[in-house]
């Protein structure tokens, strides 16, 4: 059953914009393992950093409560398994409030190109 689905759509130039002016934000929204796999990207390093928040924010509008209960960006990691396919893995409250509510899969899609990055997450219960 679905629990619920999101989407998000970013400019990757206003997400350079911002980390390039700000390492403090960087910090709040992605987790160093997230940090460490855009900064290998080198030329799509851009592209990976907007997927993510896209991915983000994409699985708060599928929770339907946006960032309320504690929850945060850094509790919501975005990795690739060996084949490249994209997943959340998530930690702390958000964890906690998928359990709560039973949720048991989280599918993510995400897509990026030069000017921008989009991704689409349902939740099933």
């Amino acid at each position: 059953m679905v629990f619920g689905i999101g989407t998000d759509i970013i400019e990757v130039k206003r997400m350079q914009r911002h980390l390039e002016k700000n390492d403090a934000l960087r910090k709040k929204l992605y987790t160093e393992g997230e940090q460490a796999y855009c900064e290998r990207a080198n030329v799509m390093k851009y592209q990976s950093y907007a997927a993510r928040f896209a991915a983000k924010e994409a699985f708060f509008k599928a929770l339907g409560t946006g960032y309320r209960y504690g929850m945060a960006f850094h509790e919501i990691e975005v990795f690739n398994d060996e084949l490249g396919k994209p997943f959340i893995k998530p930690h702390g409250k958000v964890k906690e409030y998928l359990e709560e509510n039973k949720v048991t899969h989280i599918h993510l899609t995400i897509s990026h190109v030069k000017k921008m990055a989009s991704a689409f997450v349902v939740l099933e219960k």
